[in-house]
């Protein structure tokens, strides 16, 4: 095992968790999506609502496909949702007659819902993620109230969560491989996909380390891009001490680097403190563009603002409820409550 990930420091270090058993059961972590559109009721396409228990998504699409006869290849999704949860999401298939999906209910996988649409699901077709997740025998109500307001308050570091870089972590070590070109890149596209998102997941959280080191994942520096909460804008601000309040009123966040070919750069200091990052992570000054339909890049903010988080106490342990938006990690929220890691 070659495991390189970051060391991810906690956003509400003074204080201790609550602890308890994550995942004893797939109903102890229940993930729906929020769509960021609903079908509507005419097209080529259509979506069918799923529930799936014990199933990565693409394994619940191959049974689906396998029971009702279209290639799960071509079948489209908004996200990729875990397996050990139980989990509601849409689906897509272009000529699918939504009479042979009704009622369809496979060992793990059962359609509640359909519907019909003019276009194919992409990734990203998401507004947000509910989540309702029971963390056992955890009792302290109080203390994870007190954490999730902090949480609330003043947001938390947005990294990405371990099951992003597979089963054994090492995942973005393989992607360095190639990238760097010590190793031909795999053959199988999917997979080159899956190594080199891990390798641009596992950078991000270096970059969001290290600014948290310098003074936190909301602390301004010359030249940032950020995006406005309001409308999703991306602008830059080359003055820290105008940038900072807007920062300190949670009407932006600063993004940071997920490293490809088209990529927007930040300026100034915050160009340079990136640049230096990447030169030190990828030697090869061609690897990007060589590998730009794996890694096209984009921005992501260092700050995840939660909003509510609701705790209550139940036999079984401390029940907890909140929505993240989409590319958001439920575990970076859970193990801010627990202190532990899955």
């Amino acid at each position: 095992m070659n495991d390189s990930r970051v060391p991810l420091p906690y956003s509400t270090p003074a204080l201790p968790g609550v602890g308890g058993a994550l995942r004893t059961t797939p109903e102890d972590f229940e993930v729906e999506e929020v769509p960021a559109y609903s079908p509507s009721g005419e097209g080529d396409h259509t979506y069918l609502w799923i529930e799936k228990r014990g199933l990565t998504t693409p394994d619940a699409v191959a049974r689906l496909g396998a029971a009702l006869g279209f290639d799960p290849r071509v079948a489209g999704v908004a996200g990729m949702k875990d397996r050990h949860a139980l989990t509601r999401q849409w689906v897509s298939v272009e000529r699918l007659d939504p009479a042979r999906a009704a009622g369809v209910a496979l060992d793990g996988v059962r359609v509640l819902a359909m519907g019909r649409h003019t276009n194919r699901l992409k990734t990203g077709h998401l507004a947000a993620n509910r989540f309702r997740i029971l963390l056992r025998d955890a009792r302290d109500a109080g203390l994870a109230r007190e954490i999730a307001g902090q949480l609330e308050k003043d947001g938390l570091a947005n990294w990405f969560g371990e099951q992003r870089f597979g089963r054994d972590g090492d995942n973005a070590a393989k992607a360095r491989e190639f990238l760097s070109g010590r190793r031909p890149p795999p053959r199988d596209a999917r997979l080159r996909r899956l190594l080199a998102s891990a390798w641009q997941s596992e950078v991000f959280n270096r970059a969001l380390a290290e600014r948290v080191a310098r003074g936190g994942h909301s602390r301004a520096m010359g030249g940032d891009l950020c995006v406005k909460h309001a409308s999703g804008g991306i602008f830059y601000e080359r003055d820290p001490a105008l940038l900072q309040p807007r920062l300190d009123a949670h009407e932006v966040s600063v993004t940071g680097p997920l490293f490809g070919a088209k990529m927007r750069w930040p300026e100034d200091e915050a160009r340079s403190f990136e640049e230096s990052l990447l030169a030190a992570e990828l030697p090869a000054p061609d690897a990007l563009e060589r590998e730009r339909k794996v890694l096209p890049g984009a921005r992501r903010p260092y700050r995840l603002l939660p909003g509510p988080i609701e705790v209550s106490l139940e036999s079984e342990g401390l029940r907890v409820c909140f929505v993240l938006p989409a590319g958001a990690y439920a575990t970076i929220v859970l193990r801010e409550l627990t202190k532990q890691s899955e």
